[in-house]
C-alpha cells in the first residue's frame, strides 16, 4: 500500500474515496482475508490524507463488516467482496450504496409492518403481481432491478402513509443502482442462491397478506441485510 496515492475525485468525499481504494485492494486480493492494514500512520502518509479522513473510511470498512479490530494487534481484513464488483460500480460508491441500505432497513421495515396491518385488497393484489413480475424475472435472462424495485414500491404505497412511497421514490435512483449491483452478484451465483433472494421476497408478501406486522418487519429487515451482505461478502449464498 506504500507505493499508492490517492486518486482524488472533486465530487466524492475524500473517506468515501480512501474506502474504495482500500476496498479496491482487499477485492483484487493485494489485501487477503486475515491480513493486517497498514497503521493509521501508515495510510495517511501512503495516500496523502489526513488521520481524521482515515479513521472515517475504517470505521466504514468496520461497520460494513470488511475488516475487524482485535484489540492491541490492529485491523485486519474479515471478508473479501466478489471480484465482479468493480466491474458493476466504482468501488468508492459502495460506501454511499451500503449507508443506502441502512436506511431503507430502517424505512422499509417499518413500512412492511404497516402494510400487514393496513393494506387493501388493492394492494396486496399489487404486491402479489409485483412478486409475480419478480419471479418470472428470476427465471428469464435479464436482471430484474425494475421488477424488485416495483414490488418493494408496492409494499410501501400498502402502508397507508403516501410518505413511505415519497421518500422511496426520492431514493429510487440509488435503490434502483444497489439492486442492480446485488441482483447482478445474485445473477452470476448460484441458483439457490436465485432461489433463496426470491424466497426472501415470498416471506415479505406472506407476512403482509397474513396481518402479521413484525413478521413482515423482519422479513423486510432479513431480505435487505442479507442484500447487504451478498454485496460485500462473495461466500453468502454462493
Amino acid at each position: 500500500m506504500s507505493d499508492l496515492k490517492l486518486v482524488r475525485h472533486q465530487r466524492e468525499r475524500l473517506g468515501d474515496q480512501l474506502y474504495g481504494q482500500i476496498l479496491k485492494q482487499i477485492i483484487s486480493g493485494t489485501l487477503k482475508e486475515g491480513d493486517k492494514l497498514p497503521s493509521e500512520n501508515q495510510i495517511c502518509r501512503a495516500f496523502t490524507v489526513s488521520r481524521p479522513t482515515v479513521r472515517e473510511a475504517l470505521m466504514r470498512l468496520h461497520a460494513d463488516g470488511l475488516v475487524t479490530t482485535r484489540q492491541g494487534s490492529g485491523t485486519f481484513v474479515r471478508k473479501r467482496p466478489s471480484d465482479k464488483l468493480p466491474h458493476l460500480t466504482s468501488v468508492s460508491d459502495v460506501a454511499a450504496m451500503l449507508r443506502c441500505f441502512e436506511v431503507r432497513s430502517a424505512l422499509e421495515g417499518r413500512a412492511a409492518a404497516l402494510a400487514a396491518r393496513r393494506r387493501t385488497p388493492e394492494q396486496m393484489r399489487q404486491i402479489s403481481e409485483a412478486l409475480a413480475v419478480l419471479r418470472a424475472g428470476f427465471e428469464g435472462e435479464a436482471v430484474p432491478a425494475r421488477a424488485d424495485y416495483d414490488f418493494h414500491r408496492a409494499v410501501a404505497q400498502a402502508s397507508g402513509n403516501a410518505l413511505f412511497a415519497d421518500v422511496l421514490e426520492m431514493l429510487g435512483a440509488a435503490i434502483q443502482g444497489g439492486m442492480t449491483i446485488a441482483l447482478s452478484l445474485t445473477r452470476a451465483g448460484s441458483r439457490d442462491r436465485a432461489r433463496r433472494v426470491l424466497e426472501e421476497h415470498e416471506a415479505i408478501a406472506e407476512a403482509i397478506e397474513q396481518g402479521d406486522a413484525d413478521g413482515a418487519d423482519l422479513a423486510m429487515r432479513h431480505h435487505l441485510g442479507r442484500a447487504r451482505q451478498r454485496v460485500i461478502d462473495k461466500q453468502r449464498d454462493a
